[in-house]
């Protein structure tokens, strides 16, 4: 298993050799520090921690840096932790680092992230609802709709799809591909877009 926390830079486009245009986006992953390692049989299930985003000391509280302390890391600010349940918590050593060089070209990965927030949104942007008539007068142009019965039973259900906050959840996006891995920059370009905005943390690591 191959994971590794980075920030979004942004998209822009490489070449292939045959001179196709692919649009990438590009993370940047400086070396996570390995902070913690849980095992079945004393955590009750197998996962590795990553550190990254190093910030001053002062931004974090005492038990963080006791916790980094204990691996004699940097004050990292995000800590994130990677199930593996495939059993390969043997590729990492508490208090190494992981760098971009775990993933090689052409790996099927997925990244996770919080989207971005659009704010409260109607029926038609929230959910793809279709408008309503726009002739003869008709007001009802991005209107839901009916949403329940009046007599039977004279109440809206739990779960409607109805206006509300629009994004700002945790999205995992799958399917996607190491196009390509700049080491020296720290720097690792999937084909395709990823969610969250630009500078945000987002979570990399194999698909399947």
């Amino acid at each position: 298993m191959a994971a590794i926390l980075g920030k979004k830079i942004g998209m822009t486009q490489l070449f292939t050799e045959e001179g196709e245009s692919v649009p990438v986006t590009v993370i940047e992953a400086t070396p996570n520090r390995v902070t913690a390692v849980r095992t079945k049989d004393e955590d009750g299930y197998a996962a590795v921690q990553l550190a990254f985003g190093e910030v001053k000391e002062r931004k974090l509280t005492k038990a963080q840096l006791g916790h980094l302390a204990k691996t004699e890391a940097p004050a990292l600010k995000h800590l994130r932790e990677f199930r593996d349940d495939d059993g390969k918590l043997g590729e990492f050593e508490l208090g190494g680092e992981i760098t971009v060089d775990t993933f090689e070209v052409g790996d099927k990965v997925k990244v996770s992230a919080v989207a971005i927030g659009k704010g409260f949104q109607g029926t038609v942007k929230r959910h793809n609802f279709g408008r309503g008539p726009v002739s003869h007068g008709s007001h009802n142009v991005r209107a839901p709709g009916s949403i329940g019965a009046s007599a039977d039973p004279a109440r809206v259900f739990k779960g409607m799809k109805m206006p509300g906050r629009m994004g700002g959840k945790r999205v995992t996006q799958r399917g996607l591909e190491v196009f390509r891995i700049d080491a020296d920059k720290n720097l690792l370009m999937l084909r395709g877009s990823i969610p969250g905005p630009k500078n945000g943390t987002v979570e990399v690591r194999t698909d399947g």
